[in-house]
């Protein structure tokens, strides 16, 4: 509590001590009075001192999400219940009630003791109360109820058996970490420990029928041994989820800045290398007729000399106009739909070739990232259509079927052997490497002289749409 709520509420602790003290002042064998605040003196730096550990090593709303953190609560734990044990320790002995001869186990029993507790109650604070809805929806499931009675099940079977089971519920706890996170892990801990010390309180189990120190020393090692390799592993299995979705943003990035560049590439040959071939032909059809109106001849050295550089010129143009029409500046836009209906609407007149786009009116369930990639994926296809197939006759067709988005673009070109390589030609890597980026289906159908079908599958993404400025 001083950890998340701050060191002045310091004196809470000390009251809680003196209850707790008061009580053993008053117990049938009552303990000397300096023992007594020895041990609240001992106590009370070992709260407020390893609160002040916790926060310098670990940081403030730690979630032991990481290894790091984990270390850190571990070393200010154990740090601080050293303090108390030793302070404890010698406190008692200086009160005549334990014997110079019991000073080691007296302190590994106190140490052990406090840094158990702590190990237990301490993750399950942290992961807990920041935001315990959001801990609890994720328990709030069915595998998280087998969880928890496994837990259960595993920790009184591995306690009271007869057998050498007691580890059993290590599994489970593996389990916890791999699926729940530190939340799982911290509850399913505190359940081990509470059933374990709660069965071997009543005179049962396997550690009850060991010694008094082996019985205390075996229980302490249990749930501590439990503890530490749950909450190192889930904070592991955090850290790797953790770094799996930073490597995907990072990918996510770097496709968006591929894309701009790509972009940018368009916009700036558009402007300038494309207008001045246009201006070129301007001035072209405008020689040839300032030759007819001063009486020359078109078929002249100098007429056909103007008219080859006026279909060098519109071939350069031609050629321009597809790398633009591969690079393009067009976005999604309003959606999907809208963009491939306004990226087509010329190329047909232009180029020769007829193309057909259809599908929903409506916004597809899908984040723009999604549709900006389906969308280059359709331009990929459109353009070997028209660089590479020879097709007069293309279909750009958008589905929303049984909770799917599909894209298809088919052509009635000279098809191709997919499965063979084509050296020089990136639009087929390109367009799988897009689809995996979306954790869509590509599939390619094509049979030389009979088209070519490009499909690609996705999911549809709960509650997104897209984002449209």
């Amino acid at each position: 509590m001083l950890y998340i709520w701050g060191l002045r509420w310091w004196p809470g602790i000390f009251l809680g001590e003196l209850i707790v003290n008061g009580q053993l002042l008053v117990d049938h064998v009552p303990l000397p009075v300096g023992s007594l605040a020895g041990q609240q003196l001992g106590n009370m730096a070992e709260i407020v001192i390893g609160a002040w550990l916790l926060r310098r090593l670990i940081g403030r709303g730690a979630a032991l999400d990481e290894t790091a953190q984990v270390g850190g609560m571990i070393i200010a734990t154990g740090a601080a219940t050293a303090i108390s044990a030793t302070i404890g320790t010698v406190s008692m002995l200086a009160g005549g009630v334990i014997e110079a001869a019991d000073v080691p186990t007296f302190w590994r029993t106190w140490w052990l003791g406090d840094t158990s507790g702590a190990l237990i109650v301490i993750p399950l604070a942290l992961t807990w109360l920041p935001s315990p809805r959001a801990a609890l929806r994720r328990l709030w499931t069915l595998e998280g109820g087998l969880l928890i009675a496994s837990v259960v099940a595993l920790a009184t079977l591995g306690v009271t058996s007869a057998a050498p089971l007691t580890y059993m519920v290590f599994p489970a706890l593996i389990w916890a970490a791999f699926r729940f996170g530190p939340a799982g892990v911290a509850l399913s801990v505190a359940i081990n420990a509470v059933l374990t010390i709660g069965i071997t309180a009543h005179r049962m189990g396997a550690f009850f029928s060991q010694p008094i120190d082996n019985r205390t020393l075996s229980t302490q090692l249990y749930v501590l041994v439990g503890a530490l390799t749950a909450l190192f592993l889930a904070a592991l299995v955090s850290e790797r989820e953790r770094s799996a979705e930073e490597l995907a943003e990072s990918r996510r990035r770097e496709s968006e800045g591929a894309l701009e560049e790509r972009l940018r590439i368009a916009r700036e040959l558009h402007d300038s290398v494309s207008q001045a071939l246009f201006s070129s032909v301007l001035h072209t059809r405008a020689a040839q007729k300032a030759l007819l109106e001063e009486g020359a001849q078109v078929s002249g050295r100098l007429g056909e000399t103007l008219a080859a550089i006026g279909e060098l010129t519109r071939r350069a143009q031609r050629e321009m106009r597809m790398f633009i029409f591969e690079w393009g500046p067009e976005s999604i836009g309003e959606g999907l739909v809208r963009a491939f209906e306004s990226h087509v609407a010329s190329l047909g007149e232009e180029l020769g070739l007829k193309i057909d786009v259809e599908g929903p009116e409506t916004r597809l369930p899908l984040t723009r990232t999604t549709q900006t990639q389906l969308f280059w994926i359709g331009r990929e296809a459109l353009a070997n259509s028209l660089k590479h197939g020879g097709s007069t006759i293309v279909r750009v067709r958008v589905d929303l079927l049984d909770g799917r988005v599909i894209l298809e673009v088919t052509d009635n070109g000279r098809g191709f052997d997919p499965a063979e390589e084509h050296p020089g030609h990136n639009g087929l890597e390109s367009m799988r490497s897009r689809a995996e980026e979306i954790d869509g289906t590509l599939m390619i159908t094509s049979v030389p002289t009979r088209g070519t079908v490009v499909r690609v599958d996705v999911a549809v993404e709960s509650g997104k749409h897209t984002d449209v400025a």
